[in-house]
Order: structure tokens, then C-alpha cells, then sequence
């Protein structure tokens, strides 16, 4: 066992019993390279990465190579979810070099922690003209040793390149903020460049392979509100039927895979992350409200339920991740034999097989992948059935191929709790209470915020942590967790009104603000001031598989702005888009959090105070309703505190006042007349 052992990542954990010498990133690595003058190997993954278990089979577990990796390098493993911020700076040195990226991420430093070389995945014998494992470790330390200024060259090199790469996305604004026909057509272009892009064949955006891009579609869904164009409502709901239609959503338990390997969403590689069941349940409980489309709020109910069986751990807190693999074989868990099924089903539950597109010969290297190419109303149409027999019989069919599933070897779990993955997902119980109405979701949602809010606390400290597990949480927070926090703390007072999580909402705001912000580009670190074991702080902004923290601060700083009258809230949110304006409209599909914020600009904000008797119930029907440019704020009587609420008497019923830059109009009674004083104009 190597020093793995005591550490609480379950990847690391996995390369526990490996004969390579291994450290996490700690600082007697660093001490020991610089005091032998070796290079440091950086080994970056995460648990359920399919490559990295091969690579570690391959070559971390063979007693030769881990040999010559421990007599040449100093060896640090790395979990990308516990350390995003080492994984941030040296996928970087590996997309500068080789042009992509990918894990596992193998990184070459100087004892002080510079990048001379860097790659993925490697083969413990050449093939397809890619070298060995062990030439590239050879070719490397004889560079090291042989020709240390070329080294040097290049680490320098690659460290200018790095620490500028932000830069790149940062432009002063084409267009002025305030001249509104300028924003306004600035919007319908970044409309138009999202459906260039569209798969008018099977949804979703570009080709295989084909992630949800949650993003992008809610960006539509916004759009059609504002301006009633009927095909981005299109766009969405084929895109997001599609999906749950195919075999990246998990037909008989539930959730969603974190991509599919092809274009049409019918192979998915198998892993399930936490986040990307957040955000499509973010997305589809926004979609039920605009909708009421009882397919999405089923989705919801059987994501949310997987969540809850599999994801949640007893003390209240989420898992990160399923892999993808079980004995060894991607996708084994989840994958099904014709004879096997028609063993285990009745007679009469074997229409199940034509639904579900099983066949003898497979649909995926023999194996069939679950997926309904129609709905259910039109299979029983095509084939002449009942569709109410069928609608009834569906859930028991799933409930008995879920349990005989469930005797088979599981994935692996990784069970560590990320800070901002969590509040993701606390963040989409609170959306799905208010599109649903379902007081469970309310209470997942509350009870994990108040995990997270008590364990992820430092003692005697204002800072948070990144990632707990077994008790024990630790890694300085960063950026994207603050901000999700944040956006958690928002959403959970909307579906509880608990002026607690207000005053919690503005203290990590001002955190984040002090120890974040540079105030030169008006943009925040992924990395606190107080952090200092990394070589430089970089600035994301590019909204990859989650957020970006930036985009997603912007959001909380304008919501902030209004619940607390701080105008410099809202300043600061305007030049983080000023900076951001230009590369929104060229790259909308890669910045979709960034171009969902340009609506603030676009549109007048509806502020809603519902105040005295019955407002409760009121603010929590409003809720229910689709308003993404919307506040709601609640109290049983006026409060000077927060200036929407301030001032306000309610009499004869009418209790709802809905207002614009704090400016009211008369209140109303009644839901209904809410609704019409808030509903936008698309002029």
C-alpha cells in the first residue's frame, strides 16, 4: 500500500494498493522533487473515468513501469472533482500541446510545479503511431537530465500561454448595455446561432458524441417566454423528448448518463454523474411549469427517486458520481439479453420488449440498450392496443426488471460530497417543489442545505470546504462552490421564505467578493486569495459540463441587487457582462449561462412582494408559475430591511404588488392578475 491509503477520495483510494510510489498533492511531494531535483508526474482522474481503470491495469499496476516511475519522477495522484483547480491549469498545458484533452491527464512538472509536457491516456505498447507509456517517460527524462534548458523553454512558455488564456474571451462590448434595439437584436443573435446548431433530426446540438447541453436549452425556453418565437419552445421540447426517450436516460431506474456516444442518444456512456441530474432536472421542472406536460414532471419524479435510492447518503448529503463499469465491463449493469427478459417476464408483459426496442441480435455489441422510439400513445396506436392497459401496467414491468437488475454486481459509487454538485442539486429539489407541489422535495432540499451549511463549515472561519466524506471535510472551497451555494440559498428561501437564508445568501456573497474578485477585469478567481498551493490563479468563465462561477455570480448578483438594494451588486454584475458580450454572441452554445444572463439587459425584471394574510400560500402558487425574469419575495408584514418589501399595506385582499426598479403597480388579488401584469411584451 502506498501513501493513498490515508486519503478519502475514492479514486485515490483505488490506487491505494498500486506499486507505483504515489502522493496526493500535498506539500512534502514538492519538497522531496526539489530537494532530489526530479520531475514531478501529475496523474489526474476521477473514479468512474473508463480510461483511467485501464490505464491503471495496464501500467500503474505492473511492477516494471511503476520501477522506473519511482526511480525517475516524484508521483502525484490527483481526483479532478476533490482538486478542479490543479485539473483546470494542467489540461490546459495539454490542450496547448497536443491540441485536445481528456483523463486520465498525465502531466509532466519542474519540481516547482510548472508543465513541460502533458497527454492522456497512453498504451503500455506503441500502437496506431501513438508511443508507449514507457518511451514517453523515457523520451522525458532524458530531456530532464540531457537538455534542462529546452525544459525550461517550454515550462516557461507554457506558463505565459496559461496564465493569458482568459484573456481571450475578454473584449471590450460591441454594442451598448443601455441602448436597448442594440441588446434586443443581440439577443435574437444568439437565438439564431443556437439553432444553426441544432439536430433538427434527433435534438440536442452538433454530433456524436452528444451531451444535454442543459444550457443552451434553457436559453430557448427563456426565449420563447420573451418573445413567443414557437421554434425554440420546438427545439427544446424535441431536444429534451429525445433524450428521455433514449437510452442516455435510464428507462428503469431512472436518471440520466452523463453523454451519449452517438448522435441519436442511444448509447450512453454509462456513468452517472450528480451534477448533470441536477441541471435536467433544473431544466425539466422549468419546462413542467411552462408546459404542464405530464411526461416531464414523470421524468422528474423518476430522476429525483434514482437521486434519492442511489445518490443520497444517510447523513443528507449527495454522491458525485456511478461509474460506468461493473466487472470490469462498461455498461454491463444496465444492458439486457432477449432470452433473459422473456425468462423473467409473463406473457402478457412482453410487449415491453417491442416498446423498449429489444431484439435477439442487440441494438449495442449484442446487448440491448433500453430506448423508446415512440411514445407510448403512439406504440399502442401502431400496434392496435389499449393504451390505458399498457399505461397501467408499465410501472409494475419496471419495478420487476428493477429488482432483478438490482441482484446484478453494481457499479462502483463514488461516494465523496462535493460542495457545489450538492448545492446543484439542492437547488433542482427547490425548482421541482415549486413545479410539482411535492412537500418531499421541499424537505430534500432544506435538509441538505443544512447539511451542507453545517458540515462543510470551517471551525472558527468564515471559508467553507470543497469536499467531505467519512466525517471529515477539507480542500479550501472554491469559486463554483460559493456561487452554487449561493444560488441554492436563493432558491430554497423562494419555496420556504426563510429570511435566514437571505442573510446567508449575502454574507457568501461578500466573501466571494473580498476574496475573489479581481477588481481589474471585474471577473472572480476560480481560487480564494487565502489559497496557496497552486502555481498561479486562473479566471473560468467558459461553461463546460457545469456552470462557470462567473456566470453563475452574475445571476446571483443581480437576484441579490433587488432582495437587498445593493446597486453595486448589480454594477458589478453589468461589467462581468460587458466583458463577456462579444464572445457570448459568437459561442452562445459554450457560454449558455452567460447568454441566459443577457435577458437582465433585454427585459424589465419583475419584482413580486406578496405581503399580510394568505401571502404564503400566495408566493408559493406564484411560484408554480414559469417567470424567468422574476423575484418573489414574501412577508407576513412589511419590512424595512429589504426594500421590495418595504413600505407596503395590504387591504381588501389585494395583497400582491408587482414592480419594476422597486416601482409599483397597484396590488392585485388575485394569481391570475399577477400573471398579467408580469407577462413580457415581445415588441
Amino acid at each position: 500500500m502506498n501513501r493513498l491509503q490515508y486519503e478519502t477520495s475514492p479514486y485515490l483510494l483505488q490506487h491505494a494498493h498500486n506499486p507505483v510510489d504515489w502522493y496526493a498533492w500535498k506539500p512534502e511531494a514538492f519538497e522531496r522533487a526539489k530537494a532530489e531535483n526530479k520531475p514531478i508526474l501529475v496523474s489526474i482522474g476521477y473514479s468512474t473515468c473508463h480510461w483511467c481503470h485501464v490505464m491503471e491495469r495496464e501500467s500503474f499496476e505492473d511492477q516494471f513501469t511503476a520501477d522506473y516511475m519511482n526511480k525517475h519522477f516524484i508521483n502525484i495522484k490527483v481526483d479532478r472533482e476533490e482538486r478542479p483547480d490543479i485539473d483546470q491549469i494542467y489540461m490546459e498545458a495539454c490542450q496547448l500541446i497536443s491540441g485536445s484533452g481528456g483523463w486520465p491527464l498525465n502531466c509532466f512538472l519542474t519540481p516547482d510545479g510548472r508543465p513541460f509536457y502533458a497527454g492522456t491516456y497512453y498504451p503500455p505498447r506503441p500502437v496506431h503511431n501513438r508511443p508507449s507509456w514507457q518511451q514517453i517517460m523515457e523520451h522525458l527524462i532524458d530531456a530532464y537530465e540531457n537538455r534542462p534548458q529546452e525544459v525550461e523553454a517550454q515550462a516557461n512558455q507554457l506558463m505565459d500561454m496559461i496564465g493569458r488564456s482568459s484573456s481571450n474571451f475578454l473584449k471590450e462590448p460591441t454594442i451598448q448595455l443601455t441602448a436597448k434595439n442594440e441588446l434586443r437584436e443581440f439577443y435574437d443573435q444568439i437565438f439564431h446561432n443556437l439553432m444553426r446548431r441544432l439536430d433538427t433530426e434527433d435534438g440536442g446540438f452538433g454530433g456524436a458524441p452528444k451531451f444535454p447541453a442543459t444550457f443552451a436549452l434553457n436559453f430557448l425556453m427563456e426565449y420563447y417566454y420573451f418573445t413567443k418565437e414557437p421554434r425554440a419552445l420546438e427545439a427544446v421540447t424535441f431536444s429534451v423528448e429525445k433524450m428521455i426517450r433514449g437510452g442516455i436516460y435510464d428507462q428503469i431506474g431512472g436518471g440520466f448518463a452523463r453523454y451519449a456516444t452517438d448522435k441519436a442518444w442511444l448509447v450512453p456512456h454509462f456513468e452517472k454523474m450528480l451534477y448533470d441530474n441536477a441541471l435536467l432536472v433544473k431544466l425539466l421542472s422549468q419546462l413542467y411549469k411552462l408546459t404542464r406536460k405530464d411526461l416531464y414532471k414523470t421524468t422528474i419524479e423518476e430522476t429525483l427517486t434514482f437521486v434519492k435510492r442511489e445518490m443520497t447518503s444517510k447523513e443528507g448529503g449527495f454522491y458525485a458520481a456511478l461509474d460506468a463499469d461493473s466487472e470490469g465491463v462498461e455498461g454491463k449493469f444496465y444492458v439486457w439479453q432477449k432470452p433473459e427478459l422473456e425468462a423473467l417476464l409473463e406473457e402478457d408483459e412482453q410487449w415491453i420488449l417491442d416498446f423498449y426496442g429489444v431484439s435477439l441480435a442487440g441494438n449495442w455489441e449484442g446487448n440491448n440498450i433500453f430506448w423508446r422510439q415512440k411514445s407510448l400513445s403512439d406504440f399502442a396506436k401502431a400496434r392496435q392496443l389499449d393504451e390505458s392497459a399498457l399505461r397501467g401496467q408499465l410501472p409494475e414491468i419496471q419495478a420487476k426488471l428493477l429488482e432483478y437488475r438490482a441482484q446484478r454486481v453494481r457499479p462502483g459509487t463514488d461516494d465523496k460530497i462535493l460542495l457545489d454538485w450538492n448545492a446543484m442539486q439542492c437547488s433542482a429539489y427547490a425548482q421541482a417543489f415549486q413545479a410539482t407541489g411535492q412537500q418531499g422535495y421541499k424537505e430534500e432540499a432544506i435538509n441538505n442545505l443544512q447539511f451542507l451549511l453545517t458540515h462543510f463549515a470551517k471551525a472558527g472561519e468564515e471559508g467553507l470546504y470543497h469536499t467531505y466524506k467519512n466525517g471529515q471535510a477539507q480542500y479550501d472551497a472554491f469559486l463554483d462552490d460559493y456561487a452554487n451555494l449561493i444560488t441554492a440559498l436563493l432558491d430554497v428561501y423562494e419555496i420556504s421564505f426563510d429570511e435566514a437564508y437571505l442573510e446567508k445568501a449575502q454574507a457568501y456573497i461578500e466573501y466571494v467578493i473580498k476574496y475573489f474578485l479581481d477588481t481589474e477585469s471585474n471577473l472572480f478567481y476560480f481560487t480564494s486569495a487565502e489559497q496557496q498551493d497552486i502555481i498561479l490563479r486562473k479566471q473560468e468563465v467558459y461553461d463546460s459540463a457545469v456552470p462557470s462561477g462567473n456566470a453563475t455570480m452574475v445571476h446571483n448578483l443581480w437576484k441579490a441587487s433587488i432582495i437587498f438594494g445593493k446597486n453595486d451588486y448589480q454594477e458589478l454584475a453589468i461589467n462581468m457582462l460587458k466583458r463577456l458580450q462579444e464572445t457570448i454572441g459568437k459561442y452562445p452554445s459554450s457560454f449558455g449561462v452567460w447568454a441566459s444572463a443577457m435577458r437582465y439587459l433585454t427585459f424589465p425584471y419583475s419584482e413580486i412582494a406578496v405581503i399580510g394574510e394568505q401571502s404564503l400560500e400566495k408566493a408559493l402558487q406564484l411560484g408554480k408559475q414559469y417567470m424567468p425574469n422574476a423575484l418573489i419575495m414574501q412577508s407576513a408584514s412589511s419590512k424595512q430591511e429589504y426594500p421590495l418589501l418595504a413600505d407596503k399595506t395590504a387591504a381588501n385582499g389585494k395583497n400582491i404588488f408587482v414592480c419594476k426598479n422597486y416601482s409599483c403597480q397597484l396590488p392585485v388579488e388575485s394569481i391570475k392578475e399577477a400573471l398579467q401584469l408580469v407577462e413580457p411584451t415581445t415588441n
